[in-house]
């Protein structure tokens, strides 16, 4: 399921009574092209009720989760009330054969109570955060990611879920299939949630940052050069300080992280669009050496350049 492929995927998103509706829609955005086949199903007899005020058809039962190679519980109920047996025991024979289960927001509290969390990192919205630790001990609950990717992929609030969907878009379909649905949202600034996790050109787009804007679209043309933040600081006409708070407020991350990021997703697309040998794309990404190329490409992405722009290439064939 880590590797980019043109195969058509099955995801079954899972909404329940009371939903909100722009937490079911999610998923929707991101994975609508035609290398999936989502649908949309329920534990609760349709029509379902929304806050959002009206009601909504869902079509199929739980039966489409036996068939899904992906399921998204896109939230859950605020007050974190017990899964149904029927939808906890869906998701345990569906992790069981060894589909993808991801919990966005409120939606890590019913992958916690099947057990499909116990001994691994996860996350939930900030608000829920020491609810999820105390109800469920055997989680390392990370409290300051926007995603988790571990085995079971968690995120964080509304947007995180949005970050989160990507990322796996594009471990399934590559960078620039995630990078063009991201532009088509105008989904931006885009934070990073650790390693093996991150957002391609998560670059702030408010007016009112234009100039730090500017340094940081300067960067990412200049991926192979060296960067110091004392002079992109000089170049964004702020004090070093300033410039480290401001970039943290944008982005969520450090520029180190950030640049490391920015020159893994520019590796990935090297890689997939290109016949450069894997030297040349260690050089044209900033790596330096394929060594330092495959120690952060094996750290991020859990695979090797070679094996990725294979698995790439099997997967469009």
């Amino acid at each position: 399921m880590h590797s980019p492929a043109t195969q058509r995927y099955r995801i079954a998103v899972i909404a329940f009574d009371g939903i909100t509706p722009f937490h079911l829609s999610v998923p929707g955005m991101v994975f609508r092209d035609a290398a999936f086949d989502l649908k949309i199903c329920s534990p609760d007899p349709s029509p379902l009720r929304t806050t959002g005020g009206f009601d909504i058809s869902v079509r199929h039962g739980l039966a489409a989760v036996s068939r899904a190679d992906i399921i998204i519980l896109p939230t859950w109920h605020d007050d974190c009330r017990d899964a149904p047996p029927a939808l906890l025991q869906a998701l345990r024979r569906a992790h069981q054969r060894g589909a993808r289960i991801v919990g966005l927001c409120l939606g890590a509290f019913p992958l916690a109570q099947a057990g499909l969390l116990d001994g691994h990192r996860a996350t939930t919205h900030w608000g829920f955060a020491d609810t999820l630790a105390e109800r469920y001990p055997a989680i390392a609950v990370d409290r300051e990611v926007l995603y988790v990717d571990d085995e079971v992929l968690t995120s964080a609030g509304v947007a995180a879920g949005l970050d989160c969907c990507l990322h796996l878009l594009r471990q399934l379909r590559g960078a620039e299939a995630a990078n063009h649905v991201a532009r088509q949202l105008v989904v931006a600034p885009h934070r990073q949630g650790g390693q093996a996790q991150f957002i391609e050109r998560p670059v702030p787009v408010s007016g009112s940052d234009g100039r730090f804007t500017q340094v940081l679209e300067w960067v990412n043309q200049r991926l192979a050069d060296h960067h110091n933040i004392d002079a992109l600081a000089a170049r964004a006409a702020m004090s070093r300080r300033n410039f480290t708070r401001h970039f943290r407020d944008a982005t969520g991350t450090s520029f180190k992280q950030w640049l490391l990021n920015q020159r893994v997703a520019h590796a990935q697309r090297l890689l997939e669009r290109s016949e450069m040998s894997i030297e040349l794309v260690a050089q044209e990404a900033g790596f330096g050496s394929t060594l330092s190329l495959r120690q952060h490409f094996r750290a991020t992405l859990r695979t090797s350049p070679s094996d990725y722009r294979r698995q790439f290439r099997a997967g469009a064939g």
